[in-house]
Formats: structure tokens, C-alpha cells, sequence
């Protein structure tokens, strides 16, 4: 056999074999490529708040566990209750460079107050990371000791009472409508963009109340803001603070919580998806995450994507009723 017959006769075989090899091989190149350059990762408030610093705390273990020298760089777009910064996440392309924290019951109570561009459904559900209860705080130097105190001052001065939260619609607020109805109090909304803003004003004591998550409490309470926490809203009390009353307690049937979870635009490729579903999950539960986080008072609670939509789900379905009976918009 001649040198173009051999070639004729056995060439077309090694291309043939050679694509089907390349083909077989693409998707997981393609994973291994990913990322091939930064990840954007959205936080819906401002610097120095609980989810940014979660965000910032978990950003260098979601790195660790994507490799390829990942990069994440945090972007807070704060404003509107956290509306901004879901819906830039919302409309980013689906591509896997842009990833953010998306927190209930703000993402939830949003869409079902007015018309907004994003629902919940319509982001790729990465993993939840923390679940921190409501509470009440005041400064130290208040006269206010306890729930039944603030309901005390409240009756005397209806109105006087100036209650800090995180905007229209958020964990915060709905505990304060819960709270004027189930004390019988009227109290002031004072909608900030974030807990950064909402600290400062109770530290400088412009504000009666701040209504802040557990762990954002404890965190500014570590770093030196003189806070008297008044109550957690939580169904027992819980270990970042073991002697903190819940309202449940005090009289108060209250039961609200802030799940602050990673996402990404609707339709990301599979591969992608399950490589950042994995690196979530794994720094999530990694040993030096978790107590870094801690340090921060951090109350971790990792979900996966089906038992997080899950979740979602079953709130969005009570957020909905609540919104019939106690409307939050204008208020």
C-alpha cells in the first residue's frame, strides 16, 4: 500500500476519532476555564452592614474552592430597601460573572408592594448562608430597658417613638408594623438604605429604636457602640445570645428572620452553576469560614438551592397574606 492511499484510507478515522474526542472533552475545559477573569458579586446595601460583611468574609473561601485563581470583587448598591441591587443581579447577563446576596424578606415583600423588574424566581439559586432574627435595640443611655418599656413610652407620646430600619418592606419594618399591632402603639418610621446607617443613627442617638438582625447588633455592639438589645425575634433563643429574651417571651408573638443567600441571573450554563453551588457549599462549610463569621456574630445557616427555593416559597406565600392584612407600602 502506498503513502496517499494509507493516508486516504485512514485519515478521515483519526479526524472522525479526534473530534469525537475534543467533543467528549469540551464541557469539562470549559469548567476548568472557569472563571477566566473577575466575578462581580452584588450586595443590595451599604459597606459596613451585615451582608456586606458576610459578603467580604466568604468572598476569599468561594475563591479558594472555584480555583483557576478566582477573583471576586464586592459591589454595594445600596437603595430602595435593596430593590437596586436585586434588580441590577436580575438583569446582569447569566454568565457566571455576576453573582450577589439577596436577602428575604426584602426580595419577597418588594414585588408584592409595588411593580418591580426582579422576583426571586427569576434568579438562579445558589445557596443560603446566614439566617439572622430581628431584634430591637436602643442606646445604653436610654430610659428604655425592656419591649414593655418602649410600649410605656410609646402610649405616653404616641408618634414620639422613632424606629430605624433598612427601608420600606424590609425584615426590619415588618417587625415594626407587627409590633405597633400587637403592643397597640403607634411609632415613626425612619427608613435608612442599610444597618451602617441605621447604627449610626442610634449611636448618635438620633433615633429611638434601631431594628437591626441579632448579629448586626452584637457586631457594633463588640466594636464599641453602647447598645441595650431589647428582644430577639426569634422561636427560642439563640446561641449568639443565650440570655437575650425573645418577644415571644416578653408578650409578643413575634417571629421574623433576615436569610441573606447568594444567587445569579436566571439561566446560568450548567457547569458554571454547579461549580459555584459546590465552592458555596464548601466554604460555607469550611472550619475557618465559620469562625471567622463568627467573630462577626454571624448566625450561619447554609442551605441548599432545593431546600432554599423551598423556603423562599413557603414565605412569599405568608409575606402575601400578611400584605391583605397589613399593608406596608406608604407606611
Amino acid at each position: 500500500m502506498n503513502r496517499k492511499s494509507f493516508l486516504k484510507r485512514t485519515l478521515p478515522a483519526v479526524l472522525v476519532s479526534a473530534t469525537a474526542l475534543f467533543s467528549a472533552l469540551a464541557p469539562s475545559l470549559a469548567r476548568a476555564a472557569y472563571p477566566e477573569q473577575p466575578i462581580n458579586m452584588i450586595v443590595a446595601y451599604g459597606a459596613g452592614g451585615g451582608t456586606d460583611i458576610i459578603a467580604r468574609v466568604i468572598a476569599p473561601y468561594i475563591e479558594k474552592y472555584l480555583g483557576n485563581n478566582a477573583k471576586i470583587v464586592v459591589h454595594n448598591r445600596a437603595g430602595a430597601g435593596g430593590a437596586i441591587g436585586f434588580q441590577q443581579l436580575a438583569s446582569a447577563a447569566p454568565d457566571g460573572y455576576t453573582i450577589g446576596f439577596i436577602n428575604t424578606p426584602n426580595v419577597l415583600t418588594i414585588p408584592i408592594e409595588r411593580k418591580s423588574n426582579f422576583s426571586w424566581q427569576g434568579f438562579d439559586l445558589l445557596g443560603n448562608v446566614i439566617d439572622d432574627p430581628g431584634n430591637f435595640s436602643v442606646h445604653a443611655d436610654s430610659p428604655v430597658k425592656s419591649l414593655a418599656d418602649l410600649v410605656a413610652q410609646a402610649k405616653a407620646n404616641p408618634g414620639s417613638v422613632t424606629v430605624g430600619t433598612t427601608g420600606i418592606g424590609s425584615d426590619d419594618h415588618l417587625a415594626m408594623l407587627m409590633f405597633e399591632r400587637a403592643a397597640g402603639v403607634k411609632l415613626t418610621h425612619v427608613p435608612f438604605k442599610g444597618a451602617a446607617e441605621v447604627h449610626r443613627s442610634i449611636a448618635s442617638k438620633e433615633i429611638t429604636v434601631a431594628a437591626m438582625n441579632v448579629g448586626e447588633a452584637l457586631q457594633y455592639a463588640k466594636g464599641g457602640t453602647p447598645l441595650r438589645n431589647l428582644g430577639q425575634m426569634s422561636t427560642s433563643r439563640t446561641n449568639l445570645a443565650p440570655n437575650l429574651p425573645t418577644f415571644k417571651e416578653q408578650g409578643f408573638d413575634i417571629v421574623l428572620a433576615s436569610l441573606r443567600g447568594i444567587a445569579a441571573p436566571k439561566g446560568l450554563p450548567a457547569p458554571i452553576r454547579e461549580q459555584l453551588v459546590r465552592a458555596i457549599e464548601r466554604a460555607s462549610n469550611d472550619p475557618q469560614f465559620q469562625a471567622q463569621a463568627a467573630g462577626y456574630f454571624a448566625p450561619l445557616r447554609y442551605l441548599p438551592p432545593a431546600r432554599y427555593e423551598t423556603e423562599l416559597r413557603e414565605a412569599e406565600v405568608g409575606f402575601r397574606q400578611l400584605w391583605k392584612e397589613l399593608p406596608w407600602g406608604d407606611k
